[in-house]
């Protein structure tokens, strides 16, 4: 995949995942990592340098949004993002099936420790094999995540800047970068002129 970008996942493809996650070694942990990945936007080394300091309130309960702080991320990509409904329940889920601790690792590999992000991206590329989902890589979830936001943003009443925001980039012409096309979309707008 040198030079190319990761492939944009539809929702079929995401819903195939899901029920291949199922039949998984870990299936609670398994969805976590695709739900950071398709609906927070988070990279293989965000996903691994979650803890649940980051998700949680006072109380110890998963809050409504996850506060990334700039180490954890690329160094200045740090933000604050809200949680996605079903991301949400698959963390509250697995948080009950695994130590509290705020310090803690939100997703571990099978020894206990911090899952690397580069197993993380492994496990990607395993499950995209296993799939046969060709052109897709540990960041097709990040580009789906952005895609989706940039279709939806207007309805919420933001714009591009907010999508920039929450995928953590420096400049709109990244975010623009990682925006996949829709032909549909322009054929709409066409006969709306």
């Amino acid at each position: 995949m040198a030079g190319k970008q990761a492939k944009v996942l539809s929702t079929r493809e995401i819903t195939q995942m899901l029920t291949h996650i199922k039949g998984t070694r870990y299936p609670q942990r398994n969805k976590v990592m695709l739900l950071l990945s398709v609906k927070a936007g988070l990279r293989a080394k965000e996903i691994s340098n979650l803890t649940w300091a980051m998700l949680t309130d006072a109380s110890g309960q998963v809050s409504d949004t996850l506060h990334l702080p700039d180490n954890s991320s690329k160094g200045k990509s740090g933000r604050i993002i809200p949680l996605n409904a079903q991301l949400k329940e698959a963390l509250i889920n697995l948080q009950q099936m695994v130590s509290r601790t705020p310090e803690h690792y939100v997703i571990k590999s099978e020894r206990g420790v911090k899952m690397l992000p580069g197993a993380i991206a492994v496990w990607f590329g395993d499950v995209f094999k296993a799939l046969r989902l060709d052109g897709c890589s540990s960041h097709s979830g990040r580009r789906t995540f952005v895609t989706n936001a940039a279709k939806k943003i207007i309805e919420a009443g933001g714009s591009l800047r907010d999508v920039q925001q929450l995928a953590g980039h420096a400049s709109l012409q990244m975010t623009q970068s990682y925006i996949e096309g829709d032909c549909e979309a322009k054929r709409k707008v066409v006969d709306m002129i």
